[in-house]
C-alpha cells in the first residue's frame, strides 16, 4: 500500500462500509453485489487481457465472446434477478461492455412493453433462448438520437432498451411470444428509432408501415435515403430483431408513430432475410467493440401480429384503435433517460475516484521552499477542481435513485389507467437527462486534466471513459431540445398558475404565495448561507423567477408582433436558463431529503457537508441569476467564495474515503491511476511494457523504411 494513500485513510470520521449500504440501498444488497463481484474476480475465463491494443474487428470478436460467456455464466449459476444481472454485467464488463446489450436493453423491452398477447407468446420464448436475436431499428439516417445509437456493447439496447420495451408496451400475448426467446437470446433485439435524417424530432421519422388488410400484413419501407434506420447498437452484425418505429399508414390515414418487431436475419444462417439492407456503420468516437449499424427496409412484410398492441392496435380490417395517451409508447425513452441520471453519477464517481486517488499519491511543485514536494490533493486549486465534482456525483446518484423510484411509482399507475403524473415524468426525466450528463460530461474532462499528462494515457481510463459518456449529451434526445421540453411543462405551469390553478408536484413552487421562507428584502439580514434548508429555498426561488423572465420574455416576442411560434424560438436562451434552474433545485432538493434520512452521524456530517459544498458551488456559477432574484445581497455575494473554501478544506481529510465508499473494485474500475493500494508509477510502466508496440526491440519498419534513408550508416 502506498504510505500517501494508508495515510489518507487513517483516522476516518465516518464507517465507509455504512455510506457505501446507502449507496447500493441496504448492506443486503451491498453484501450480494460483492458476492456476485467475487463470482466474477474468481471467474479463471474473466481475464480476456487488455483491449486497449486490439483492433476494431478483434474488440467486436471478443466482445461477443465475452457476452456469449456471460449469458453461460448466468445460467449455470442461476442468476434471474433484474438488479442482480445488472450487477452481474457491470462487474463482468467493467468499464468495457457486451456484444448482446441491445438485445437486453432495447429488443426485449419493446416486446414487453407494446406486444399483444399472442405476440409474446410467439416470441418470447425464441428471445430467450438465443433463437431470436433482436435489435430496435427506430432510428434512422435522417432521424433519432437514442440511446441504442451509443450502447456500450453489442448486447446493451437488448437488455435496456428491448426487453424493457417489451415489459411496457406488449399485450400479455405477445409477452408469451417474444419474451422468453428475447431473455434466452434466441431473439436479440436491438432498438431502431434513430434515422439518418431525424432523431430529436420524432415526428419528422420518415420508416413506413402501411397496413394492408387483405393479406393482414405490414409494409415496412424506408422510402428515402434519410429515413435509413441509423446507430441502433447491436444492429450491424449482432441482432436478428428489431423494434422498429414507423409512421403507421391504415385505410389511407397516417396515425403517427408505432412500434413493430420486425425479423431482421434467419434463426439458422443469421443471413439477412429479404428486403432487410443492413451493416454495421463504421468506427466511431469510441465505443470500437461496439457494431452500430445501419438498416434500409425494402417493403419488408410482417404479420398484423407484430405491431406491439398493449397500447394501439390495428384491427384485422384496418380500423385504428388509438391509445389512452399518444405519450403511452415513449416510456421506454422515459426509461432510459431516467437511467442516464444515475449513470451521470455513476461515470463520475469513477473519475473521481481516478483523480482524488492519484492526486493524494502524486506529488508536485513546493508550497513553501525547500520542503518536500506536497501532495497535489493539497493544492487548493486542485480542491476547486474535484471536490465539487465528488459532491455532483453524490448528488446525480441519489437522484438517479429517486428517478428510478418515480418511474417505477408512476409507471404503476400508468398500467391503472392514471396518466396524470405523466407530463411531469416526462419534462422531469429530459430536463434531468440533460441537466446531469452535460454536467457530467465536463466533469470528465476536468478529472482528466486534473491528472496532468497522464491522464491522457489509456492507462489511466479517463480516455475512454470519456468517449464512452459523452454520447449521453446527444442521444435519447439531444440536451437543448430536452431543456426545451421541460420548458414547455414549466410554462404550461405557469400559465396555469396565472389562470388561478393550483400546482402540486414538482412545480409546485410556481404556485401564487409560494415565495417560501425567504422574502428577498429579508435575505441580507436573516439568512445563513451554509444551513442546507436555506440553500434549497434560495435554488428554488431561483427557480421560480427564472421561469417567469422566460415567460415574461415570450409574452414581450409575441407584444411586439411575432407569432406565437417565433416569439418562443425568440426565448429559447430564457427557457433553457429556466430549466437548468428547475433541474438544479430539484437535484438539490433530492440530495438535501437523501440527507434527512440518513441516521448514522457520522455518514450524516460528511453527506451534509458534500451537499452544502454543491450548493454553494452552484451559486458562485450562477452569482448573476440570485442577484437577478434578488435572493442576495452584496454582503453575501462576498461571502459565497469563504464558505467555498472553507467548504473545500472541510472535505479534504475525508476525499479518499468518500471515493472509496462507492466501492469501485480495481478491475472494474480499469485504471492504473485509480488503484486501491495507490501504487501507480511501477503499474504504469508494467502497461507500457506490455505494449504489443514492445514486442520487439527493433519494429519491422525500421528495416523497411528508415534503413533506406540511412545509407552512410
Amino acid at each position: 500500500m502506498n504510505p500517501d494513500i494508508l495515510k489518507e485513510r487513517q483516522n476516518a470520521t465516518f464507517d465507509v462500509d455504512k455510506l457505501t449500504n446507502i449507496l447500493d440501498g441496504g448492506a443486503e444488497s451491498t453484501k450480494r453485489r460483492r458476492e456476485i463481484r467475487s463470482m466474477v474476480l474468481n471467474d479463471p475465463d474473466f481475464n480476456y487481457g487488455n483491449p486497449n491494443f486490439l483492433s476494431r474487428s478483434e474488440r467486436y470478436d471478443q466482445a461477443v465472446k465475452k457476452s456469449a460467456h456471460m449469458i453461460l455464466k448466468l445460467r449455470e449459476y442461476g442468476i434471474a434477478d433484474p438488479k442482480e444481472i445488472n450487477w452481474y454485467k457491470s462487474m463482468y464488463w467493467g468499464t468495457d461492455r457486451e456484444a448482446l446489450g441491445l438485445h437486453f436493453v432495447m429488443f426485449l423491452p419493446t416486446l414487453y412493453s407494446q406486444c399483444d398477447p399472442e405476440q409474446f407468446k410467439k416470441w418470447v420464448p425464441l428471445a430467450h433462448s438465443f433463437n431470436v436475436l433482436g435489435t430496435y431499428a427506430q432510428t434512422e439516417m435522417g432521424h433519432g438520437h437514442y440511446v441504442h445509437r451509443y450502447s456500450a456493447s453489442p448486447l446493451d439496447i437488448h437488455l435496456a432498451m428491448f426487453l424493457p420495451t417489451l415489459l411496457n408496451q406488449a399485450t400479455p400475448e405477445q409477452m408469451d411470444r417474444y419474451f422468453t426467446a428475447a431473455w434466452d437470446l434466441e431473439i436479440i433485439g436491438t432498438y431502431a428509432q434513430t434515422e439518418m435524417g431525424h432523431g430529436t424530432h420524432l415526428r419528422g421519422l420518415e420508416t413506413t408501415a402501411t397496413y394492408d388488410p387483405v393479406t393482414q400484413e405490414f409494409i415496412m419501407h424506408s422510402p428515402t435515403v434519410t429515413s435509413i434506420k441509423w446507430w441502433p447498437g447491436g444492429l450491424g452484425k449482432t441482432s436478428n430483431h428489431a423494434i422498429v418505429l414507423a409512421q403507421l399508414y391504415t385505410q389511407g390515414k397516417c396515425h403517427g408513430l408505432n412500434a413493430f418487431i420486425v425479423p431482421l436475419r434467419s434463426m439458422g444462417t443469421h443471413m439477412p432475410l429479404p428486403g432487410i439492407v443492413i451493416g454495421d456503420i463504421g468506427p466511431k468516437f469510441g465505443f470500437d467493440a461496439i457494431d452500430n449499424g445501419y438498416l434500409k427496409l425494402e417493403h419488408v412484410r410482417i404479420p398484423r401480429e407484430n405491431m406491439l398492441m398493449k397500447y394501439a392496435q390495428v384491427n384485422p380490417d384496418g380500423s385504428y384503435v388509438k391509445p389512452l395517451s399518444s405519450k403511452l409508447t415513449y416510456g421506454t425513452m422515459v426509461f432510459i433517460r431516467s437511467m442516464i441520471v444515475g449513470n451521470a453519477g455513476l461515470v463520475l464517481s469513477q473519475c473521481c475516484t481516478i483523480a482524488i486517488r492519484y492526486s493524494a499519491v502524486r506529488h508536485q511543485s513546493e508550497i513553501r521552499a525547500g520542503e518536500p514536494e506536497p501532495q497535489i490533493l493539497d493544492y487548493q486549486t486542485q480542491q476547486h477542481k474535484l471536490f465539487p465534482l465528488l459532491a455532483t456525483a453524490y448528488a446525480f446518484l441519489f437522484a438517479g435513485q429517486y428517478m428510478v423510484d418515480t418511474y417505477n411509482r408512476i409507471s404503476g399507475d400508468i398500467n391503472q389507467g392514471d396518466l396524470t403524473e405523466m407530463p411531469e415524468l416526462h419534462a422531469l426525466s429530459a430536463g434531468l437527462k440533460a441537466f446531469t450528463s452535460w454536467t457530467a460530461n465536463a466533469g470528465i474532462e476536468v478529472c482528466r486534466m486534473s491528472c496532468g499528462g497522464h491522464g491522457y494515457s489509456r492507462c489511466s481510463a479517463l480516455p475512454d471513459l470519456y468517449v464512452d459518456f459523452t454520447p449521453n449529451c446527444t442521444f435519447e434526445g439531444e440536451n437543448t431540445v430536452m431543456m426545451l421540453q421541460t420548458a414547455r411543462y414549466l410554462m404550461k405551469s405557469y400559465r396555469q398558475v396565472q389562470a388561478g390553478q393550483r400546482l402540486s408536484g414538482a412545480v409546485s413552487y410556481l404556485n401564487r404565495g409560494q415565495r417560501g421562507v425567504l422574502q428577498p428584502q429579508a435575505v441580507s439580514s436573516q439568512v445563513d448561507l451554509l444551513h442546507l434548508d436555506t440553500l434549497v429555498e434560495l435554488y428554488k426561488l431561483r427557480a421560480a423567477k427564472l421561469v417567469e423572465l422566460a415567460a415574461q420574455s415570450i409574452k414581450q416576442e409575441f407584444e411586439r408582433g411575432k407569432s406565437q411560434e417565433d416569439s418562443w424560438n425568440g426565448s429559447t436562451i430564457d427557457l433553457v436558463r429556466a430549466s437548468d434552474a428547475h433541474c438544479h433545485y430539484m437535484v438539490l432538493k433530492m440530495f438535501r431529503d437523501k440527507v434527512d434520512q440518513i441516521e448514522d452521524l457520522g455518514v450524516h456530517s460528511v453527506l451534509a457537508t458534500l451537499a452544502r459544498l454543491y450548493a454553494i458551488h452552484g451559486i458562485g456559477n450562477h452569482m448573476g441569476d440570485f442577484l437577478q432574484a434578488g435572493l442576495l445581497s452584496g454582503a453575501q455575494v462576498l461571502s459565497v467564495s469563504g464558505h467555498l473554501k472553507e467548504l473545500l478544506a472541510e472535505v479534504r481529510p475525508s476525499a479518499v474515503l468518500l471515493v472509496d465508499a462507492f466501492d469501485h473494485h480495481d478491475k472494474m474500475l480499469n485504471s492504473v491511476l485509480g488503484r486501491y493500494d495507490g501504487n501507480v508509477y511501477e503499474h504504469m510502466f508494467e502497461w507500457a511494457r506490455s505494449s504489443p508496440l514492445n514486442s520487439t526491440e527493433v519494429h519491422e519498419s525500421f528495416h523497411k523504411h528508415l534503413k533506406p534513408l540511412q545509407s552512410k550508416l
